[in-house]
């Protein structure tokens, strides 16, 4: 459990830095972003000899013209029959197995091609070695998957400069959330937000008025504060912590909780 927290801060206390007015997936999408960080995390040191595309596997189908166009109506669901959107398709198609199977007016199945792989090894190998982790700005983590700027789908080539490499979470946000990504002058991938803001690597320094310490000064004596040399230190003087102040103190129900498990422990 120590370890999914430490996941999900991971993924998600940067992305608050970076872009703090967009709304938090729920705490359910959250957790399963960083189990799924924490699975990536064990099959890349060893775990599973497989090579990454074959680690796990979601088959989805997908009719050609909706992966092309998400507006466009067509096919777009899991095996079990689930459907799910048809930008999340061309999420999931971004690095992954392709089967191509061709369809007769009457639906049935005419051709069915060989499985390729939409980023081979060796460019998969060169993309890590490019970006040494997720481009998205402030993120870096060093597990990401292969995003195609233009679709594969929309003619896209897969080539070294038409791919960036994205985290789970920053990969979803990118295909369902509003954000793109684009190649900057200099081969840099750059991420404008839904609004069209480009994200910067770091967030700009808070702007401070030229006086710091009188600013500082004056609000201290406004609230009546007197700032010395020990103003931070803890009153603490080793004694031990009492619970029963803490609850009472914190918990505006605790005389009525304090009393209800008296009642049941006699």
């Amino acid at each position: 459990m120590q370890a999914l927290t430490g996941a999900r801060e991971t993924l998600y206390q940067r992305a608050r830095l970076t872009s703090p007015e967009t709304e938090p997936p729920t705490m359910a999408q959250q957790q399963a972003d960083a189990l799924a960080l924490l699975a990536e995390t064990a099959l890349h040191h060893g775990v599973d000899p497989g090579a990454p595309a074959e680690r796990y596997q979601v088959v989805v189908h997908v009719d050609a013209a909706a992966l092309a166009d998400p507006d466009q109506p067509g096919q777009s669901a899991l095996e079990d029959g689930t459907h799910v959107s048809a930008e999340t398709s061309r999420r999931l198609a971004c690095d992954a197995s392709r089967v191509v199977m061709r369809h007769d007016p009457d639906g049935y199945v005419v051709e069915v091609g060989a499985r390729t792989r939409t980023i081979p090894p060796a460019l998969r190998r060169a993309l890590h070695h490019r970006d040494r982790g997720c481009r998205f700005p402030g993120c870096g983590l060093p597990l990401g998957q292969g995003h195609h700027i233009r679709h594969w789908a929309n003619g896209g080539p897969t080539t070294l400069s038409n791919l960036a490499l994205l985290c789970r979470r920053h990969h979803r946000a990118v295909h369902e959330e509003g954000y793109t990504v684009e190649r900057g002058a200099r081969g840099r991938a750059e991420v404008p937000s839904p609004g069209g803001q480009l994200l910067p690597e770091v967030p700009p320094a808070p702007r401070v008025p030229g006086h710091v310490v009188e600013m500082l000064a004056a609000h201290h004596d406004r609230g009546a504060v007197c700032a010395h040399a020990r103003i931070a230190s803890s009153g603490w003087a080793g004694e031990r912590f009492d619970v029963r102040y803490a609850i009472d103190v914190l918990h505006p129900l605790a005389p009525m909780t304090t009393y209800f498990f008296s009642r049941i422990s006699s």
